[in-house]
């Protein structure tokens, strides 16, 4: 009978120091919309930062749920800056409905090339952009921006006149009230939904990111892609975001580790962002999608009506939207 209750007495103890070691170590959750396991550069990263912290051993565990399989793309901002998803890889214009001044992070022609988009990430544009992140309850792990494009089941999208007629997916307010006034009809969906809408003929065309074009398979009905270039007019804003509620319950130690990581994962992004518009372009070749690049003029063309539309817009209804396009323009 002895040794039967200092059986029992060490297995409590076993048991009791298990909870405890389990309850050191701290689970995160991170959620976003695209597919895993398929090598999609924004997957990459949020798995990239998992991989770094695991490997910092600071009791810190990061649980990613890919392809909308824990929260839908338009329920994540909410769902972290209340707390109830600790991070997430998103399109900041996402949230623009909640505080619009980030449509300035998908407005037409603003982003010149990748290199640009590098320098605005150290830029006044961006602080104030940042600033508006962390008022409403989130922080930045990771910058990233994707150049894109436009795809059509009706004709290649080069001069303004093309898009007349066409129902089009495009991306944000900034480039809807840009592609209204070309003439366009608009469907606003996420980009995990382009495939179907397409399939169906819900859309007859879609702009969206290099990465997005590839993961979700659009050249399966597309007939010619307008691919991002040398004079490109489609640059979006799709960092990785940690809730504020979530940092502030974290460690010394882990907040460094998640820092590092997070830089570990922007570097990554950098040298992947160029390849992403080459992969794009071969994807869509191999497929039999005819390819086009728009030239000055044709992005000219277009960004005349951006600044007549989606730019003058933008200034007059959102606060500080004047100076944060022109902190944006001031960056060479």
């Amino acid at each position: 009978m002895k040794n039967s209750n200092r059986y029992s007495i060490c297995l409590a103890a076993m048991l009791c120091v298990a909870s405890v070691q389990g309850s050191a170590q701290t689970i995160l959750r991170a959620s976003h919309q695209w597919p895993g396991g398929t090598g999609d550069v924004r997957d990459e990263m949020v798995q990239t930062i998992a991989r770094e912290v695991e490997q910092a051993d600071v009791d810190l565990t990061i649980r990613v749920y890919p392809g909308q399989s824990l929260f839908k793309a338009g329920d994540q901002w909410s769902a972290l800056v209340r707390g109830r998803l600790d991070i997430t890889a998103l399109p900041l214009d996402y949230a623009s409905g909640r505080h619009p001044q980030f449509s300035a992070t998908l407005m037409p022609g603003l982003v010149k090339n990748h290199d640009h988009a590098a320098r605005l990430n150290d830029s006044e544009f961006m602080n104030d952009i940042k600033a508006v992140i962390e008022n409403a309850g989130a922080m930045v792990l990771a910058d990233s921006w994707l150049a894109g494009g436009f795809v059509s089941s009706e004709r290649c999208i080069l001069w303004p006149d093309d898009i007349q007629g066409q129902v089009i997916r495009a991306a944000g307010p900034a480039f809807e009230r840009m592609m209204v006034q070309a003439g366009a009809s608009i469907t606003s969906m996420p980009s995990s939904e382009i495939y179907t809408a397409m399939q169906t003929g819900v859309l007859d065309a879609a702009s969206t990111s290099s990465a997005s074009f590839v993961t979700f398979r659009i050249h399966e009905h597309t007939t010619c892609l307008t691919a991002p270039g040398e004079y490109g007019l489609w640059f979006m804003y799709e960092p990785v975001l940690i809730s504020t509620r979530t940092w502030q319950g974290l460690n010394a130690e882990q907040q460094a580790a998640l820092l590092a990581a997070g830089q570990a994962a922007e570097d990554y992004f950098f040298e992947q962002a160029q390849r992403l518009d080459e992969e794009l372009e071969r994807v869509f070749s191999e497929a039999g999608v005819e390819i086009v690049h728009m030239s000055r003029e044709q992005v000219d063309a277009w960004r005349a009506i951006a600044e007549e539309t989606s730019y003058t817009v933008f200034a007059e209804e959102v606060e500080g939207g004047a100076e944060l396009i022109e902190k944006a323009l001031s960056v060479e």
